[in-house]
């Protein structure tokens, strides 16, 4: 299974009231408020009183102002702002939106209501304390299984799950994950895919997998007896490659499960599969997270071809988005790769499943080069073996080829990550561009000191 993503992009709900029952047997949160609210971004010309005026147009339209913040700018004025807005009974947002945008000397709307819109830009996290905002926007919550779920009918098995979806439910960033004390009955679920998985990793697993794994062994508590905590992987993870595991409640959307691995944060689940069948689960669960998806997300170069998927999904069009779900169905989570002439499984859905392992380093199914622009729009299915693999040469030719289609990603602006603000920049003017070669040549620099420091040119006589 896929991570704590859904494949189709549903939008999502307000964060912050108690999760309720909704029409269908999912758990959300209450209201609808997240998905109607607007971010304007816009600065203009300094002087006196200015932000007051841009408020008193909103106002005069009727529109509700939320949040309010003021920044410096990337874009040559001293300040930008950041308002977010919704239509008060009455209102009318596309009204004062326009009169607004005259105003201003520059100017962008974006909203998780942006369908049928292509003049505004679907929301996205901009720093990543703003996780916050959408990680209970789920899909699913806690103990509302399906009825073809082993646990369905199980009273204890779902109070369980409760109190793993509230857990992960009052998280929010900076806190450390709560530690979990699991029962005898989940650490024999754990040991039984341990055992049974671990006898497979050395003919199977990709190298990347293979010399990690002993390192979570002696730093993690990786044992057959003992199921790792959340946190002490995160540590572990954040020291390697700044990769760190958030706990979720339950299924996020594909738009905002890609928006996490853009800040190089992996929503995680935190509970067991059932132990009345220990090879299966229909869902994602801590043996998935742990043994399938952490140990390469240890790798430089699988987290940084990771966090490319990611960043290629901010602002991106909802078909883009279904289009990069599927390249990271095909590669984080099935993904097959060529080493020394042999395949092997560096995808955490076959790292995960005893079956699906074997079948897919088999004759069985087709195998074909990995390329996003074709990958991203094959069918697949999701509840029997796969019949179709895309094999990559290297992490490193992966992760070019994701920066090359998202090139193609038609969007107003292209993005930076940030690693010492944590924070994404929105690149769309001149000056943004000049500030970024500095940067770049000041690394060219350092890099060339560095080299010649290791390898110093012969003096010439």
């Amino acid at each position: 299974m896929n991570g704590s993503m859904k494949h189709e992009d549903e939008g999502g709900v307000q964060y912050g009231s108690p999760p309720h029952l909704k029409k269908g047997g999912n758990y959300i949160m209450e209201g609808m408020e997240a998905v109607k609210s607007t971010f304007l971004i816009f600065s203009m010309q300094e002087e006196v009183g200015s932000l007051a005026r841009a408020l008193k147009v909103l106002e005069s339209h009727g529109i509700n102002l939320l949040h309010i913040e003021s920044r410096p700018s990337q874009r040559g004025s001293n300040y930008e702002f950041v308002v977010e807005c919704c239509n008060s009974s009455g209102g009318n947002i596309e009204a004062g939106v326009e009169e607004l945008k005259s105003m201003c000397k520059y100017f962008q709307i974006i909203s998780r209501a942006h369908r049928g819109n292509k003049e505004t830009v679907p929301w996205f996290p901009r720093r990543i304390k703003e996780l916050d905002r959408f990680a209970n926007q789920i899909l699913s919550y806690g103990n509302e299984l399906d009825s073809d779920h082993p646990g369905f009918t199980d009273p204890v098995y779902r109070a369980r799950r409760q109190q793993f979806a509230d857990i992960a439910y009052h998280y929010r960033h900076g806190e450390k994950i709560p530690r979990v004390e699991y029962t005898k009955s989940e650490i024999e679920t754990w040991g039984a895919v341990f055992s049974k998985l671990t006898k497979l990793y050395k003919q199977h697993a990709c190298a990347e997998h293979n010399k990690v794994f002993p390192l979570l062994i002696e730093n993690c508590g990786y044992r057959e007896d003992n199921i790792p905590q959340l946190q002490d992987v995160s540590d572990f993870l954040k020291d390697c490659t700044g990769f760190t595991l958030r706990p979720v409640a339950g299924l996020l959307s594909s738009r905002d499960f890609l928006a996490g691995l853009a800040f190089r944060v992996f929503h995680s689940t935190q509970y067991i599969r059932h132990p009345s069948n220990p090879m299966y689960t229909p869902e994602p669960d801590v043996c998935h997270e742990l043994l399938g998806h952490v140990p390469l997300f240890a790798d430089p170069n699988f987290a940084q071809f990771s966090q490319e998927i990611g960043l290629a999904s901010l602002g991106a069009p909802d078909d883009d988005i279904e289009k990069l779900a599927t390249c990271y169905w095909f590669t984080v989570e099935f993904g097959v790769c060529r080493q020394n002439g042999e395949l092997k499984a560096y995808g955490a859905g076959l790292l995960s499943s005893f079956g699906e392992l074997q079948h897919a380093m088999s004759d069985t199914p087709k195998f074909l080069p990995f390329d996003p622009a074709v990958t991203g729009i094959t069918k697949y299915p999701i509840t029997e073996y796969q019949p179709l693999y895309y094999v990559a040469e290297s992490f490193e030719d992966s992760q070019q080829k994701m920066i090359e289609f998202a090139a193609t990603i038609v969007r107003p602006f292209s993005v930076r990550y940030n690693p010492y603000t944590q924070s994404i920049e929105t690149l769309d003017t001149k000056l943004q561009i000049q500030k970024l070669l500095r940067n770049i040549g000041h690394d060219m620099k350092l890099f060339s000191e560095a080299f010649f420091k290791i390898d110093p040119p012969e003096c010439i006589m």
